[in-house]
Formats: structure tokens, C-alpha cells, sequence
């Protein structure tokens, strides 16, 4: 404890050194001594902590990287947290925001309370971000954390929450813009509540909060929702009188998707050909979206022709990009062209990344083609990829669907192994169909080695157990722990599975 108060002391003695007032810009900051100075690149500390291990704490990287440099200002620490947050390492970010908190000579500005609320709600939970929130004193602080914890209560649909903490927004007097509202609109939307999208348009208007892009495209689709397509129109009329709003791809599409749900597809078409007019030549936003777009029409040529389009945007092309066109393409019935992308991709990248490889083996397997499935992934074994769960469960069903059991039980096993460091589980119907296969083949070790690989991870149920049972029986061989391995399993009993109990206990 006394070296961390005096690490800490030495640490805030440094920013304190960063902390005087000086009027002129970051850039012109004096550089430390020429020996310690790699370079003037001021993004040089984010990139250490983002190099740091996982597990590793980086208040200790920050320490050292002051003790070399001197001081570490607050823009570089600001540009860490943004930095950690975008590369998903929350806890990281979270850390160092802390610490910045904590230190008395360092004065949080609004956005410092926005990035912190958004962390503590990613890392533990929305119930301490709202403790969080009632501790902050200021107006600006409070309007800064409002967005935040307002949009966890979105994330989480609750409708009841959001609502409360808006009417307390107004109540205390808090200017609430329009990215609130949309959030709101966006709550009624997931929870099929198109009546209040309208009453929140209303609500804006009568407070003269100017409205987005966002706004009117969530408005659109809560038109088409409780009227119909007609409506849709006046709404896009007004949208086009509004001076404050600049009409983008993104409006097409919104009105592309509601005419094709509605069977207009010429006028879908018509508004996907004018999005693509809206689109930047040198920004990536938009191309894959339009392609999927015009997959849901099965319109092949649109989404060659966004994919040719999307080439000749300067920068290389990340993955997901490949992934969406593959995605489109096996939609609208092209896998070959998907190979296609595929090869494109696999001629241009740096690391082969599993997860586009799973776009294609999916389409295999959904397709019946399960020895395609097996030579692609042993082709990016091969290159050095790192199968994810996805990628053992599609393997699975291929299995499963060519009545290859074993090979399903050894690919559920593996995946098994990955599953314990997320929330993911395997399709019951996909167990269901591994563990009947064995019961209609009488197969009594493959059973017991698959209930018990299930038993491990929790994934047990009273189907399966039934299934067991019906094997057990049939060979005329019951383990006497079934009722107790069935009450370690809380499995709820009914009718059928007594039955089977009783039978198994009279062999």
C-alpha cells in the first residue's frame, strides 16, 4: 500500500507538471530531452498500451512511460482511453480513466464523465454507471453521462427506466437533443411500440428540437409500421424541406427496405440506384450496406456492381467487407462468385481471420456439401488460422446432417473448449439430433461419452435424458446414478421420464 500512495504521488507530481496553464497548442508543447523522444508522434502511448497484455495492468505502463518522457499530459492519456475503448478493452480504458479521476490535480472535463459512464456500464454493469451518474455535480457533467446511461437503458429494452430518466432529464431542466429522442425512438422501435416513435416527433416539434437523418429514417419506418407505404411519402417530403438535413444514401435505403417489404420493388430498386449517387469516393460507409440491400431484392448485378464500386475506394479492404459481399452473394443464390471473393481475399490478406473462411464453410454445409466444408477447413488449418466456436458448429451441423456422429461429437468437443470463454451454446436441435442418431443405432459408448462431454458445460436436458435412458434400455444396461445425475442436472422431471426410470429400474 505505501508503494502504490508513492507511485501515485509521483505520478500526480508529473501530471501536475502538465497541468500548468499554457495557452498554446498540444503541438507546441516543449519536447522532453532528445534521449528520451522517439519520435514526435503523440499517439505513441496509445500504442503501448494497446501492445501491453490482457491481463496486465497499465497504470504501471503510464508510469514508466512518464518516467521516460518526463510528464504525460492529459490530450495523451484522453487519446489512450478513446483508443482502449475502440480496441474493446475496457477494462483497460476503465483503469486509466479511474486514475485520472482520482487525481485532484486533474479536472474531468464533460466528455471525460461520458467516456467513464460508458465504461463502468460495459465493465460492471448498468446498476454501478447509475450510481456513478448520481454522484456527478455539475449541469455539463450530468448532460454529458445522460446520453450514456441512456442508451443502456436502450440496449437493455427497458422501456420503463428510459422513460423515467427522460422525464427527469426535463425536469431538472437539462437541454435534451435530438440524439436522446432518437435513442428513444429507437427503444419504441425494438419493442414494437410504433404509436410513441410518432408522439416523440410531436414532442420534438413542439419544442422546436431540430431533427437528423437519424430521426427521420426511424420516423419513416414507424410510418410504414402503423399506415402503410403511402405514408411514408410525406414524411420524405418534409425531409427534403428540411434545411438542416443533407438527404444521404443511408434515407434511400431506409425507404428501399420499407417499399420492399411492402412488394414495391421497382421502387426499391429506383431508390437503391439514387443511393449509390450519394455515395463518398473516398469513405467505405455505405457500399456493404447497399449490398445488402440489393441482396434482399436478389438483385446480383447491384451487388456486383457495389462490390466493383467499393474497390476503387483508396485504403485496402478490410475483412468485413469481404464478408458482407460473400454474404450477399450466397443469399442471392452465387456462391461461385463468393469463391470468387473468397480467392480475392485470400490474395490480399495479411492473417488469414477464420471468420471469413465460416462465411463459405456455412454456405457448404447449408448446401449439403460437407467434403467442400472439410478441404476449406483443413485449407485455413493449413494457413495458419485459429478455428472459432462458429466454426466447429457449422462443422457440427454439416456432421450431424451427413450422419457423420463421431465426427459431430469431436467437433462439439472442440467447440466445447472455446465455448467456456463466452455466453454462446450449441443449437439444442443440433444435440438432439446427435444424441436420437445414437439411440437409433444402439450405440451405448457413443452415448455415454456425449452425455457426459454435455454434462461438463451444463448442456444437458430432459430430452436428452430420455434419449440416454432409451438406449440403456434397449441394451438391457442402466447405470444406477441416473436419478442422481439427473437431479445434479436440475432437470425437470414429467410423466415420460418416470416411466423410463421405472422400466431401467427393473433391469
Amino acid at each position: 500500500a505505501m508503494a502504490a500512495a508513492v507511485r501515485r504521488s509521483r505520478m500526480v507530481g508529473l501530471l501536475v507538471g502538465a497541468s500548468r496553464p499554457n495557452p498554446r497548442p498540444f503541438a507546441s508543447i516543449p519536447s522532453p530531452p532528445a534521449t528520451a523522444r522517439q519520435d514526435d508522434d503523440s499517439d505513441l502511448l496509445s500504442r503501448r498500451l494497446l501492445r501491453i497484455a490482457r491481463k496486465s495492468g497499465p497504470t504501471a505502463a503510464v508510469e514508466r512511460w512518464a518516467q521516460e518522457r518526463g510528464r504525460v499530459s492529459r490530450p495523451e492519456l484522453r487519446r489512450a482511453v478513446d483508443r482502449l475503448r475502440r480496441a474493446r478493452r475496457y477494462e483497460h480504458a476503465l483503469e486509466i480513466s479511474s486514475w485520472m479521476d482520482s487525481c485532484d490535480d486533474f479536472k474531468f472535463s464533460p466528455s471525460d464523465h461520458t467516456a467513464r459512464l460508458d465504461l463502468i456500464a460495459r465493465v460492471h454493469g448498468t446498476s454501478q454507471a447509475e450510481e456513478y451518474y448520481k454522484k456527478l455535480t455539475t449541469a455539463a457533467s450530468k448532460k454529458a453521462a445522460s446520453f450514456p446511461l441512456l442508451h443502456c437503458y436502450v440496449t437493455e429494452r427497458n422501456v420503463q427506466k428510459a422513460e423515467s430518466f427522460m422525464a427527469e432529464l426535463q425536469s431538472c431542466g437539462l437541454p435534451v437533443e435530438p440524439y436522446s429522442f432518437n435513442e428513444m425512438m429507437k427503444l419504441y422501435i425494438a419493442t414494437c411500440q410504433y404509436g410513441k416513435v410518432l408522439r416523440v416527433i410531436d414532442l420534438m416539434k413542439r419544442n422546436n428540437i431540430p431533427r437528423n437523418v437519424v430521426s427521420y429514417n426511424i420516423w419513416m419506418n414507424a410510418c410504414a409500421e402503423v399506415s402503410g407505404a403511402a405514408s411514408v411519402q410525406s414524411v420524405f417530403k418534409e425531409m427534403l424541406n428540411d434545411d438542416m438535413v443533407e438527404v444521404g444514401w443511408s434515407t434511400y435505403c431506409t425507404l428501399a427496405n420499407i417499399f420492399r417489404k411492402y412488394g414495391l420493388n421497382s421502387k426499391a430498386l429506383a431508390c437503391l440506384r439514387t443511393a449509390e449517387t450519394k455515395l463518398s469516393s473516398t469513405k467505405r460507409l455505405g457500399y456493404t450496406f447497399i449490398m445488402t440491400c440489393y441482396a434482399a431484392l436478389n438483385d446480383i448485378d447491384g451487388v456486383m456492381r457495389l462490390w466493383e464500386a467499393s474497390k476503387s475506394v483508396p485504403g485496402r479492404i478490410p475483412a468485413k467487407d469481404y464478408m458482407t459481399a460473400m454474404l450477399s452473394l450466397i443469399k442471392v443464390g452465387d456462391v461461385g462468385q463468393a469463391e470468387w471473393i473468397f480467392g480475392s481475399w485470400e490474395a490480399e490478406c495479411r492473417k488469414h481471420d477464420v471468420r471469413v473462411s465460416n462465411v463459405l464453410l456455412g454456405a457448404y454445409v447449408r448446401n449439403g456439401w460437407i467434403e467442400k466444408a472439410e478441404g476449406l477447413h483443413l485449407h485455413m488449418l493449413e494457413k495458419g488460422a485459429n478455428p472459432n466456436y462458429k466454426t466447429w458448429e457449422i462443422l457440427m451441423e454439416g456432421f450431424v446432417q451427413s450422419k457423420q456422429m463421431d465426427k459431430a461429437v469431436n467437433a462439439l468437443k472442440k467447440s466445447l473448449s472455446l465455448w467456456k470463454s463466452c455466453h454462446l451454446r450449441p443449437p439444442l436441435e443440433l444435440l438432439e439430433a446427435i444424441a436420437k442418431y445414437f439411440e437409433e443405432q444402439g450405440r451405448v459408448d457413443g452415448a455415454d461419452t456425449f452425455i457426459k462431454a454435455l454434462q461438463e458445460f451444463n448442456l444437458t436436458s430432459l430430452p436428452l435424458y430420455k434419449s440416454l435412458l432409451r438406449i440403456y434400455i434397449n441394451a438391457d444396461f442402466v447405470p444406477q446414478n441416473i436419478p442422481q445425475m439427473t437431479a445434479r442436472d436440475q432437470i425437470a422431471m414429467d410423466e415420460e421420464m418416470d416411466q423410463l426410470i421405472t422400466r431401467a429400474s427393473m433391469i
